[in-house]
């Protein structure tokens, strides 16, 4: 369903490979699943100009959602005037109702690329070699059902630690929107998804997971501090 990603995943899977081989002297027993946690960030990182143009977007976007919501209440029984005054709304402040969904639709495919390296058991038809490895004792390759231990424990705790911080975090950028978006509560549980996923997923899927939202939430933290680019909730 995804051959299209054989290659990059194919690629992805060379320079993991090749650097696992390179730090092995030195963290011999840790090597492959170190360095799913540095290629996860590595890639995070790279990505930090679409995160920044994203949490721009939003800003732009939430300041965008009060006029908005008078241009529906002025126009409710005429679609064709609200989308014009909509039109105009946007053509006066330089911006749209979709800013920043594009940056983050430019990040998909590398989070795709990355979940499929880290959590299939085959890369490009052959053994994904990644998953042989293992975490103390524990394959990269096993999943929580069928080795159930102290290292998915653990991986638990910290998912469950990442998630309750988002959630907290979530919940006060709803109490700060005028706005308030439907279904806060929701978006309030969502980031304890990920430790729905990780049960399913192989462990090194979990690093990748505790890694990439561990990175999110430290992200979002400092862009928000940043002059020009704190955003109030918007959904």
């Amino acid at each position: 369903m995804f051959e299209f990603l054989d290659v990059p995943v194919s690629g992805a899977l060379f320079l993991v490979d090749r650097f696992a081989g390179f730090i092995d002297p030195v963290t011999a027993p840790v090597s492959v699943a170190l360095t799913i946690v540095l290629f996860t960030a590595a890639i995070r990182l790279a990505l930090l100009p679409f995160s920044v143009a994203a949490v721009r977007g939003e800003r732009a976007r939430a300041k965008l959602l009060p006029e908005l919501k008078k241009l529906q209440e002025k126009h409710r029984n005429n679609p064709e005037k609200l989308r014009e005054a909509a039109a105009d709304l946007q053509r006066e402040s330089g911006t749209s109702f979709f800013a920043g969904c594009l940056p983050s639709l430019a990040q998909l495919p590398f989070f795709m690329v990355m979940y499929r390296l880290f959590a299939f058991p085959s890369v490009g038809g052959q053994p994904n070699p990644l998953l042989d490895h293992t975490l103390f004792g524990t394959p990269l390759g096993a999943h929580f059902t069928s080795a159930a231990g102290p290292v998915f424990l653990g991986l638990f705790a910290l998912l469950a630690v990442v998630a309750w911080i988002s959630s907290r975090r979530q919940s006060a950028l709803l109490a700060e929107s005028p706005t308030p978006p439907p279904g806060g509560g929701l978006l309030k549980l969502l980031p304890f998804g990920t430790l729905l996923v990780a049960a399913f997923v192989p462990l090194a899927a979990g690093l990748y997971l505790l890694t990439t939202t561990t990175w999110t939430l430290v992200e979002r933290a400092l862009l928000r501090r940043e002059p020009g680019i704190r955003t109030p909730a918007a959904g």
